[in-house]
């Protein structure tokens, strides 16, 4: 099976890393990765993204292991537009998060309007950080939590003192 998923993947965590995971479980991977001049626009939130060879190393870094692990392909591909590699005809699923399925739906209407088959869309729940609320780059770049989900020190305070 051909398996795409894509993202900005910065910083990589262990939300991306589940993804990868499941990915790597259905098939020889694809992963799409927004350039620098499309990263802006695919982000919730203004903020700082790394540019590209900088993301591209470490998501090679986190892929490698993975692939070689599961005895699969992968690649790294440039997304140039929100819709990416997948709407190529050779993709048989998208792995996609609970905030990414429309995307994966707009996919699949424009795979039906070239005359490609839908994309199975695997969707992979999100992790939570130590304090219960998902794992994002986002807070990982304001120091609310480091890429596994534990609050930073700064952060452990409030955390154990907020009212449940």
């Amino acid at each position: 099976m051909n398996v795409a998923l894509g993202g900005t993947f910065d910083p990589v965590h262990d939300g991306h890393r589940k993804l990868f995971e499941r990915a790597f479980e259905l098939g020889d991977v694809t992963v799409g990765l927004t350039a620098d001049d499309l990263a802006p626009d695919t982000r919730h939130v203004e903020r700082y993204v790394r540019p590209y060879e900088q993301r591209e190393r470490d998501l090679e870094a986190e892929l490698a292991p993975r692939a070689e692990e599961h005895g699969r392909e992968y690649e790294i591909r440039k997304l140039t537009e929100p819709t990416g590699i997948a709407v190529e005809p050779e993709f048989d699923a998208l792995v996609v998060s609970p905030e990414t399925r429309e995307g994966g739906k707009r996919i699949n209407e424009i795979r039906g309007e070239r005359g490609h088959d839908p994309l199975e869309l695997v969707i992979v729940d999100h992790v939570a950080a130590e304090d219960g609320e998902r794992i994002s780059s986002t807070r990982i770049v304001a120091g609310e939590i480091d890429e596994h989900g534990n609050l930073t020190p700064d952060r452990e305070g409030r955390a154990a003192t907020r009212p449940e």
